[in-house]
């Protein structure tokens, strides 16, 4: 498919008009007609409107690379302002949902992950249906389960646009485990922990015995990469919205494993520890989607320490949003809304994102452009980025359902964990006081 703008079609369309005007206005038997200085009605016709000023907010959190991109939009679009606005990522989510209930306050643009998705989806009527304003001409653009993350069961309505995709990875301090006397070139270190967890595990302990140090940030950050991988296609609820805890017993039990072996750091995520932790070897290993390559580099780490090899085990996926309209505007704010999140999914836009944040694109047509394959990052020690992250996102066999509830769970489970690691309940009791919370939240 190619990336047309319905505009170019419609400038086609009046050009040919205007041709056909002019023509008509040249044949017949005025040539000895003095010209008038009047203009026609079809010269007043052929004035530009002035557009209407607007307006638009666009609501994310982290890394979403749009701050050149919206100075570049305004630049070529001068009656249009735009505010970003950033904030933490449950927090966005949270004002969106109050914006909806309170039916005004939600920004033009509102980013929505895929871990809410769900549940924003299922109050469908609260946003507007952007096949209505031509969106489907990208569904073939995208991967099939992206596409569908935010579209009705039956396809008919869809609320939000794919800005990006996290295919796992495994991010890696290749000095420290160098030092530490383990294999450090990418391809070695992928064939380390080959297909699945347990050689994670052993490798672990070998660069700890030898380190001293911890392996990995936090092993709620390996439930979650391989709560992914178990291939039920849901995490803690099923498709139907009952909480099915057994499911994730597997990741669970994996996670107790890692804390029983002494290889987890218990550095709270996205905290100041966890950023210094990147620079000082507090730990050498993290579950790495695209998307973390961001907040790897923003943590201030040496540039070339890191690297990235393969996620042990089968694919996952872990993260990526979406565009998203609430249904609070007037037409021409929506319309305004949808021309700038159209221009923001257009190849250009997107291969320039994925070079300033490292944020994969969505839409697997762009993934053979040269601006992809031949990305390497010298900062993750030239690892071919492009490749790496197209490959991982290409294995995944389809989106894992979150439900509505999933992120109060979630947070639930993760607390048990913490205290787990914090050696305030212990690993015996861990799966019994999980499901409690679990049970608890879902009440």
């Amino acid at each position: 498919m190619k990336w047309t703008r319905s505009r170019t079609a419609t400038a086609l369309a009046v050009g040919a008009a205007s041709a056909m005007l002019l023509t008509a206005c040249s044949s017949g038997d005025g040539g000895d007609e003095e010209p008038s200085d009047e203009p026609t009605s079809a010269e007043e016709t052929e004035e530009p409107a002035e557009a209407e000023p607007v307006t638009l907010n666009v609501s994310y959190w982290g890394t979403f690379g749009l701050e050149s991109l919206a100075e570049q939009y305004t630049a070529d679009n001068p009656h249009v302002t735009i505010n970003l606005d950033s904030g933490e990522y449950g927090a966005q989510h949270d004002k969106l949902t109050q914006a909806l209930i309170a039916g005004s306050g939600a920004s033009e643009v509102s980013a929505i992950d895929e871990g809410y998705m769900a549940g924003f989806l299922a109050q469908q009527e609260n946003f507007v249906n952007l096949l209505d304003l031509g969106a489907g001409k990208y569904e073939e653009n995208y991967l099939d389960w992206k596409w569908g993350q935010a579209a009705s069961a039956d396809g008919s309505y869809v609320i939000g646009l794919g800005s990006d995709v996290g295919g796992l990875a495994m991010c890696y301090r290749h000095d420290l485990f160098a030092e530490a006397g383990l294999p450090d070139a990418r391809d070695d270190v992928s064939a380390a922990w080959g297909d699945g967890w347990s050689d994670y595990i052993t490798l672990g302990e070998e660069y700890v015995a030898a380190s001293g140090s911890a392996f990995v940030d936090n092993v709620t950050q390996i439930m979650n990469a391989a709560q992914t991988q178990l291939g039920t296609g849901y995490a803690y609820y099923n498709r139907n919205n009952e909480l099915d805890m057994e499911a994730s017993k597997p990741a669970f039990d994996l996670t107790l494993e890692i804390i029983e072996k002494g290889l987890s750091a218990n550095i709270q995520p996205w905290g100041p520890e966890w950023n210094t932790g990147f620079s000082n070897g507090d730990f050498a290993t993290l579950p790495c989607p695209a998307w973390m390559q961001a907040n790897i580099i923003d943590s201030g780490a040496p540039e070339g320490t890191w690297d990235i090899a393969d996620i042990p085990g089968p694919g996952g996926n872990w993260g990526g949003s979406f565009y998203t309209i609430p249904a609070q505007f007037d037409e021409a704010t929506t319309q305004e809304a949808y021309n700038f999140i159209e221009w923001v999914i257009q190849p250009e836009q997107q291969i320039a994102i994925f070079d300033e944040t490292g944020n994969l694109p969505s839409q697997s047509s762009i993934w053979d452009e040269p601006g992809i394959q031949a990305q390497e990052n010298p900062f993750f020690n030239g690892a071919p980025t492009g490749q790496i992250f197209t490959k991982t996102a290409g294995d995944i066999p389809g989106a894992i359902y979150y439900a509505p509830n999933n992120a109060t769970i979630r947070s639930a489970v993760e607390t048990v964990l913490n205290e787990v690691q914090a050696g305030n309940i212990a690993p015996e009791d861990a799966w019994d006081e999980a499901v409690a919370a679990a049970e608890a939240a879902d009440a």
